[in-house]
């Protein structure tokens, strides 16, 4: 909401039309005997080959899964092969215009897309670069393996084989895979060639690689970031977030001199006209012809249609834009005219279309009008020709005999290390910086409004004489946050934060009020209303190399990034080998006033996915300590803040929160009150519900009740929850989430089988009803009140004397409500 782009009626009402710029659709179509002064016998022998490699790769797998068999050796490889035979060209073409420093992300589909990207990277990179790669991959065992076996003499052979022999061995899960066998044929990578990973859901790679060219933008890196996409993806959301996102008109209106420009990434649909078994021109897309995507921007992305068919064809469109980029003036989108002769997977019958048009296709298969157009020029003769492409299928045939050899490529045996995933689950590191270098800033720290104003404020909600301290100077959560994220600021130069109104307006609840000031655009910026593409983008973003923090400006919103989240930023870790990190804080706030769709608590969602870290602090001094910790880690981290209690000053660190720098250790609860006849463990703001009650059993019945913050949900320390039920031998546990499918269910289960011996009665969770959430009016009939507290202890815990219910929590109720499913 920048105040410079003044927003004039007269203007908006004025009487005109839009005019489009015509988009150039296969204008080229150059033979190589038209093109052959342009490229040495080398490059165009070695387009051939490349493009024999990947026809040859994929043949493999089509005949193991339809044979059993290939190069006379019964194997079986019963993972997923979704083929791209037919779209060679494309990919050895873009690959060919690229170098080391740019970056592809893929497809289910990019088998062909990552050999030539590395084939490519071989021919480009010098000797001792491509030892010293080979030598640091997995300890060097794959380079030895390629010594021992592979019988070549030079390094660039040596490298294709180690290549090839990597990810071959990837597909077959095998240990020397290039993600150790964790990805497999839909998630293939290796980022020393600049190929990062290609992506099983539809269209995935869109807001992640987006999100790779905004750290190049953000950072000053050299290269441009390529999405590969299939034409089918452009019915997806997220893609359509992520070009909007990439043509976001503030990048030439509003970032400063030096960052001013398109973000430097090609949207590269390889459009083979199917999506699965459905035609997309012409039956499941509105689009017509794919290209006119472009027109989600004003200047139409520099859209162009290409025939991906020829590989000078593309070659030729991969230097005009990449020169466009350069000049400021990306994204861009390309329209590849492609075609795919097997079906979706190797299951697929192909009943959807007819021989007469697979015949008519193959006429015009690059792997027969090339090498002859090589011939036909003069490049090179038959044999020559002939003999490139014998070596291409000897290779991959050498390949397939190692990584299909138990004893030479073995599969990780879990037997012997039970723990192989586990370990890659999260990094755990402590990185103070992504980059060594200046942080750009717009003042000093000490001269920043907020910062000062902060300063001055009480850091403990009680002054000497135990009276509360008025709200208005009295230090808070919203406090904590931002001190936290405003000093990472000023150590880790990549840091950057958006999210929807997040400058200018200091965000949804003014936990970034101030960092405008001390922010240029390019490291604090409002975002679209685009969850796929805000958590998308920092996901690519880390991956890259930066530090990003993102927010939802609701907690509901994760249903809209539901993906981005769930599968893409859980899961890159693991699904890498350890070979990626994700220093990515999402905060998400939970609502209490704002209907059925703003004021849900979705920490049970975020808990299950295995590779998300997950805290929710109740207090100043755990929100900027947990913020710092998640600020200095490099695992993704789920960030919840509770509406209720942003206001709420520290009440429990009698020292106040510090003003410097520190940390809470993520997994560890915080005994809030020490007591001996029950334990309250609480998620979130139910900490001070938790207190309400403790207060009311103390006053009224004597029960001292201890009380458990559990601050962090993934991980969790159940050593403090454990040690007090040996002393009190009763729990209640209270979140703000729905009972049913809450986290606390887990713990209460993980509780009973680590201290059932101590218990005198079953754990019982205090949680909302299953109900969507009423207006704010009747917030205390759906989220925990003390009372509930009580109730649940009168009923399945422990009698008080002359209590009276409020809420029923007997057994015949809970078999009520789940007949009825609430």
């Amino acid at each position: 909401m920048p105040k410079s782009l003044f927003i004039d009626p007269e203007k908006n009402f004025e009487k005109r039309e839009i005019v489009l710029q015509d988009i150039p659709v296969c204008h080229y179509n150059k033979t190589v005997a038209e093109e052959k002064e342009n490229f040495t016998k080398e490059e165009l022998l070695g387009m051939y080959e490349d493009m024999v490699s990947i026809r040859e790769f994929e043949t493999m797998l089509m005949t193991i899964k339809q044979k059993g068999n290939y190069n006379d050796k019964e194997f079986t490889y019963p993972g997923p092969a979704h083929l791209a035979a037919g779209q060679e060209a494309t990919a050895v073409g873009e690959a060919f215009s690229l170098g080391v420093d740019d970056l592809i992300f893929g497809s289910h589909r990019s088998h062909h897309e990552v050999i030539a990207k590395g084939l490519s990277a071989i021919k480009k990179l010098p000797d001792e670069k491509l030892i010293e790669i080979m030598k640091s991959f997995n300890d060097g065992v794959n380079y030895g393996i390629i010594q021992k076996y592979s019988g070549e003499k030079t390094v660039k052979e040596q490298a294709e084989d180690f290549f090839i022999f990597g990810i071959m061995s990837e597909l077959f899960a095998k240990d020397c895979g290039f993600s150790r066998g964790l990805g497999g044929s839909m998630h293939a990578f290796f980022l020393p060639f600049g190929i990062f990973p290609n992506n099983a859901i539809v269209g995935g790679s869109g807001p992640i690689a987006t999100g790779a060219a905004l750290y190049k933008k953000c950072n000053k890196k050299d290269g441009v970031v390529v999405a590969n996409l299939g034409d089918g993806s452009a019915a997806r959301g997220p893609v359509f977030e992520a070009m909007n996102f990439a043509a976001m008109q503030q990048f030439t209106k509003l970032w400063e001199d030096g960052y001013r420009g398109g973000l430097p990434v090609i949207f590269n649909f390889s459009n083979n006209h199917y999506g699965m078994g459905g035609q997309t021109k012409g039956e499941t897309m509105a689009y017509g012809d794919l290209v006119r995507l472009g027109c989600i921007s004003e200047n139409q992305m520099n859209a162009e249609r290409v025939n991906g068919w020829n590989p000078l064809a593309v070659i030729d469109a991969y230097r005009r834009k990449i020169a466009d980029i350069k000049a400021g003036n990306g994204p861009v989108l390309l329209d590849m005219v492609t075609y795919r002769f097997t079906g979706h997977s190797t299951s697929d019958a192909m009943s959807y279309r007819t021989n007469e048009e697979l015949e008519a296709w193959q006429q015009y298969d690059p792997l027969t009008v090339f090498p002859k157009q090589i011939v036909d020029a003069g490049v090179a003769t038959q044999e020559e020709v002939d003999a490139i492409h014998d070596k291409a299928i000897d290779r991959n045939k050498r390949m397939f005999m190692l990584a299909s050899d138990l004893e030479v490529a073995p599969y990780t045996d879990y037997k012997k290390h039970p723990d192989f995933i586990e370990k890659f689950m999260f990094s755990n590191q402590k990185v103070e910086k992504m980059d060594d270098r200046p942080c750009e800033v717009n003042h000093p720290k000490e001269e920043n409004p907020r910062y000062k104003k902060i300063q001055t404020l009480a850091r403990y909600a009680y002054d000497e004489k135990g009276k509360e301290i008025p709200k208005l100077k009295l230090y808070n959560i919203r406090d904590g946050l931002f001190e936290a994220i405003f000093d990472k600021y000023y150590t880790d130069p990549t840091l950057i934060s958006y999210g929807e109104d997040v400058r200018d307006w200091g965000g949804a609840f003014a936990v970034y009020r101030g960092l405008t000031e001390a922010l240029p655009h390019h490291r604090l910026f409002n975002a679209p209303i685009s969850e796929s593409a805000i958590v998308g983008t920092a996901v690519g973003y880390g991956m890259a190399g930066g530090r990003a923090i993102v927010e939802l400006m609701y907690c509901d919103f994760i249903g809209c990034a539901g993906d981005e989240i769930f599968n893409q930023l859980a899961k890159w870790q693991s699904m890498s080998a350890g070979g990626l990190k994700m220093p990515v804080v999402l905060r998400v706030s939970v609502g209490s006033k704002y209907g059925a769709q703003h004021s849900q608590d979705w920490t049970a969602l975020c808990a299950h996915i295995p590779g998300l870290k997950v805290v929710f602090p109740a207090t100043p001094y755990d929100a900027k300590g947990l913020m710092t910790a998640a600020l200095n880690g490099t695992d993704p981290v789920v960030f919840f803040e509770s509406q209720r209690i942003y206001d709420m000053g520290e009440r429990f660190v009698k020292d106040g929160v510090p003003k410097e720098s520190y940390e809470v250790p993520f997994g560890e609860p915080a005994i809030r009150r020490e007591g001996k006849d029950i334990t309250i463990l609480t998620i979130g703001s139910t900490l001070y519900t938790a207190i309400k009650a403790a207060d009311q059993l103390q006053e009224k019945y004597g029960i001292s009740a201890e009380i458990i913050d559990a601050r962090s949900i993934v991980p969790f320390n159940y050593e403090k929850v454990v040690e007090s039920v040996k002393k009190t031998g009763r729990i209640v546990l209270a979140s703000d989430a729905c009972t049913r499918g809450n986290i606390l269910n887990d713990m209460a289960e993980n509780i009973t089988q680590l201290a059932f011996d101590y218990l005198d009665a079953p754990p019982v969770v205090v949680g909302a009803k299953n109900w969507i959430t009423p207006a704010f009016e009747f917030d205390h009939e759906f989220f925990p009140q003390p009372e509930w507290i009580l109730d649940a202890i009168h009923e399945k815990i422990l009698p008080l004397p002359g209590y009276t219910t409020t809420q029923n929590f007997t057994s015949m109720e809970l078999l009520r409500k789940s007949k009825l499913g609430v």
